[in-house]
């Protein structure tokens, strides 16, 4: 009752804070209507929204500016549509804001990313404001409650370790097999966590920050290499004279896709886990790379519901520790900032901005 009443409260004043994205060093606070609720749908209110690396690449999101970005978030129901029976005000959730059909030929083969329907599907305005509506799909399909004990700050981070753990499943990753993570921000970070959590050998991490080498090795990596320093001879003297079962590039450098190729071991696979700038292209070696050595290069994008679900167990079971990812905790009147740390890509990990501060 408290929180209906506070919401006819602030649809009355019909307006709520946004940090609205003009470019990367733009990043203005401003005012827009709250979103007004209909049937199927939700109203969130917005305790935690994290930055992605995606969201401060410019090239790939400049042409929609100015727009209100943000699709990591976790927060608590405020208002429920007619026809809601599964959520119910003040509960907690995490939302995604792609999803799938579950219905075309892509989604009934498993392959749920690739779907036309998730790549369409968006809640609204966008993470970094105090509200966002859910539609109904999205209620449907891509609302997942949080466990007692998860704080909002660590649910927040589900939707990119669920990004990850879809892309160590399409790797098919062993235990006991030696890792590489070319890249060690946010998400070679999750990598290397997951990849600790799920048995792998040997893991070798890379990055020329010695903040995030130093954090690489906290949550998981056996030996962190400087990456302009990195060789696949340096490569077989930390891992017993051999190169790496997987090779996850976490980063779009064109040096890493390069070193990727050329640090897989025989019948390895290479995950190639970030988009790079666009134009970007690297020579392969059908000789070298598959027909002697049989390696498999593979990609992933995004996440399906039930990558979600599984995430947010790792997250409440303490498997993957996303907590100690978490170097920046923000109000939304510092979004503008929260940006240019995560473009700075240096001494910051996961930024979390908290709009209710």
């Amino acid at each position: 009752m408290i929180l209906r009443i506070l919401i006819q409260t602030i649809q009355g004043q019909a307006t709520m804070r946004v940090a609205m994205y003009y470019n990367n060093n733009d990043v203005r606070i401003e005012e827009m209507p709250v979103p007004e609720v209909g049937p199927s749908e939700l109203l969130l209110k917005i305790e935690a929204s994290s930055i992605c690396g995606s969201d401060v690449m410019e090239w790939y999101r400049i042409q929609r500016a100015p727009v209100v970005l943000g699709h990591e978030v976790a927060g608590t129901v405020a208002q429920v549509g007619p026809g809601v029976s599964q959520f119910s005000e003040g509960d907690r959730l995490v939302v995604t804001h792609h999803v799938p059909c579950n219905a075309c030929r892509y989604c009934l083969s498993g392959s749920h990313t690739v779907c036309d329907t998730l790549r369409s599907t968006n809640y609204y305005p966008g993470g970094f404001c105090e509200y966002v509506r859910l539609p109904a799909i999205n209620v449907d399909r891509g609302a997942i409650p949080i466990p007692g004990g998860v704080p909002f700050d660590e649910a927040s981070v589900t939707e990119p370790l669920a990004c990850v753990y879809r892309g160590q499943r399409r790797a098919n990753i062993q235990p006991g097999q030696s890792v590489l993570v070319l890249g060690s921000g946010l998400a070679g970070m999750l990598h290397i966590n997951l990849a600790r959590a799920l048995g792998a050998g040997r893991i070798i991490s890379t990055d020329l920050s010695d903040f995030r080498l130093a954090a690489a090795r906290k949550l998981g990596a056996d030996e962190t290499l400087r990456a302009d320093q990195f060789t696949p001879d340096r490569l077989r003297e930390v891992n017993d004279g051999r190169l790496a079962d997987l090779v996850i590039v976490a980063t779009g450098a064109r040096p890493a896709l390069m070193q990727a190729l050329d640090s897989v071991d025989r019948d390895g696979t290479v995950l190639f886990y970030a988009p790079t700038e666009p134009g970007v292209e690297i020579p392969v070696s059908i000789n070298d790379v598959f027909f002697r050595n049989g390696a498999t290069l593979t990609t992933t994008y995004a996440a399906a519901p039930g990558d979600l679900t599984i995430a947010l167990d790792l997250i409440a079971s303490g498997r993957v520790q996303v907590g100690d990812m978490i170097s920046h905790r923000l109000p939304l009147e510092e979004t503008a900032l929260g940006f240019k740390l995560t473009a700075g890509a240096s001494d910051s990990l996961k930024v979390v901005i908290e709009p209710q501060r």
